[in-house]
């Protein structure tokens, strides 16, 4: 069995003049979401084999959330991921076909793309969860996929298990 978890960072404090988009820095709620995102998928039994991270500071910063969690992971921090379109995230994701469950970090436009796109091939296990994530990937949340075929990541095998966002678990830890 794969499974494949996509997730865009956490909340982050707005752009401005004179503030590095690569360097935005998560907010205290984004901290917290993170910090619920990572226990939510522990609870559940999802923990990656191997995350790969984009290596601007929000997704590192949510990454550390996870870090925490799943010690035993192993987190590969990639610059190809700033700001990845979906065409490029799925190439990265093509190239991890040995992992049994993969992680991707990122950003949006690119992350949700992917999301729909994947789903659009392969369809869903949750009429609701597919629903919430065509309308919306709002900051922190994460698709959960998973294919019986224990060979590439092919989006025609990755069925939509769930979609799960901070606002979902307010009483969880973070």
């Amino acid at each position: 069995m794969k499974r494949l978890i996509l997730m865009r960072h956490a909340k982050t404090e707005p752009w401005t003049e004179g503030i590095d988009d690569h360097g935005r820095a998560l907010t205290k709620s984004g901290h917290r979401a993170a910090a619920r995102m990572a226990s939510k998928l522990g609870d559940i039994g999802w923990a990656p084999n191997l995350a790969l991270v984009s290596t601007a500071r929000r997704t590192r910063e949510t990454a550390r959330h996870m870090t925490d969690r799943f010690p035993e992971s192993s987190f590969d921090y990639d610059d190809s991921l700033y700001l990845a379109g979906e065409r490029g995230l799925a190439d990265t994701i093509s190239d991890h076909d040995g992992i049994g469950t993969l992680m991707i970090i990122g950003h949006n436009p690119g992350i949700h793309d992917l999301a729909i796109s994947i789903m659009r091939a392969s369809g869903s296990a949750d009429h609701r969860a597919s629903m919430r994530l065509a309308a919306k990937m709002p900051t922190g949340a994460c698709a959960l996929y998973e294919s019986e075929e224990d060979g590439a990541f092919l989006p025609v095998h990755l069925l939509l298990q769930n979609f799960l966002r901070p606002k979902d678990f307010p009483d969880l830890a973070g």
